[in-house]
């Protein structure tokens, strides 16, 4: 009978059935489709059925170590604050486990030797690919160059950076539309909160902004463009600072909702409302822009679809089959914030 006073191992099962341990670990924790080559059929059921007697469990970080891959995906995010990049990391865990994947998650702070830190550490562990949330416009991209370099299959997805793959949203169109609706209600004297400049969609979500009215033969006043991080603090600072100008901008467009409702803080508190007094546009369009006083705004994002696509195209790359970046169309949706009459 046999003794299971100690785990089985490889070893300890290969000298009891009288074989080589290449032979049962092939059998054992190599791949099913050529297990007909490592052993004869009799071989074969021999070492399955005293597996099965020892209960043996593969050491699967060891077998990965050594075949240089896993079954994780890591996924690095600017800050796991944010309800968008919560949003799309849901998204993206769901798919990878419908795949056969698990995805484990690193807070960066949006922060480069942060990202390369983390970045190394999933590598030290044989991640399968990374999904990278958190990347940096300009021409240094450290994280991305030892990526190619060590051959690790990755994708970015929400930003994004010509040359790599990437699932994500059309900013330039949706500020695009931004601007176009605001145009039309008549607003001419505009402010842009843009966001973190090393972001491409603050960045891209300004510049389509911007190529708009530029279009209809209107320049926008640069000094009225702000930059900082994306949360609702910097969005009231920022508007203490924009609606205290004289004069003032009449409108706002906000590169996320975070900015536009800390912006709108900013508005009660100089008891102006927006929707009357000034016209505020978000984008991402959060459950919460729905829900406020003053419904607001903002360019709608398909952040679960996004999610699911960075998974699809980081698998294409795993399995070394060509991909194409998917890019989303954003659509936008009108509510109180920007005109009064969208409440009646």
């Amino acid at each position: 009978m046999p003794n299971q006073s100690r785990p089985a191992t490889l070893k300890s099962m290969a000298a009891e059935l009288g074989l080589h341990v290449s032979t049962v670990s092939r059998v054992l924790n190599g791949d099913p489709t050529g297990v007909e080559r490592a052993a004869s059929p009799e071989v074969v059921a021999r070492i399955r059925a005293l597996a099965e007697a020892l209960d043996y469990r593969p050491n699967t970080q060891a077998s990965n170590l050594k075949l240089r891959k896993s079954q994780e995906i890591c996924v690095l995010m600017p800050r796991l604050t944010d309800l968008v990049m919560a949003t799309i990391y849901d998204s993206i865990d769901s798919a990878a486990e419908q795949a056969g994947y698990l995805t484990f998650v690193s807070n960066t702070d949006d922060q480069q030797p942060r990202q390369q830190a983390r970045a190394e550490h999933a590598l030290r562990r044989s991640v399968a690919g990374l999904i990278v949330a958190d990347s940096h416009l300009g021409e240094s991209q450290p994280l991305l160059d030892l990526l190619m370099r060590k051959h690790i299959p990755y994708v970015l997805v929400s930003r994004q950076i010509a040359g790599h793959l990437a699932a994500a949203s059309d900013d330039e169109r949706g500020g695009w539309l931004a601007a176009q609706h605001l145009h039309q209600l008549g607003y001419r004297d505009v402010a842009i909160l843009a966001g973190e400049r090393h972001a491409s969609t603050g960045a891209d979500r300004t510049r389509g902004f911007i190529r708009y009215y530029r279009e209809q033969g209107l320049t926008l006043n640069p000094q009225w463009t702000v930059n900082g991080a994306f949360d609702s603090l910097t969005g009231h600072q920022q508007g203490e600072y924009l609606l205290g100008l004289e004069p003032r901008p009449q409108a706002f467009f906000a590169v996320n909702d975070f900015l536009a409702i800390g912006l709108m803080g900013a508005a009660r508190d100089k008891g102006l409302m927006p929707g009357k007094d000034i016209a505020v546009v978000g984008f991402n369009d959060i459950a919460l822009a729905n829900e406020l006083t003053v419904p607001l705004t903002s360019v709608r994002l398909q952040l679960a679809e996004m999610g699911r696509h960075a998974v699809e195209l980081l698998l294409k790359r795993i399995k070394g089959e060509p991909a194409e970046s998917i890019i989303l169309a954003p659509q936008l949706q009108v509510r109180a914030s920007s005109s009064l009459r969208c409440a009646d």
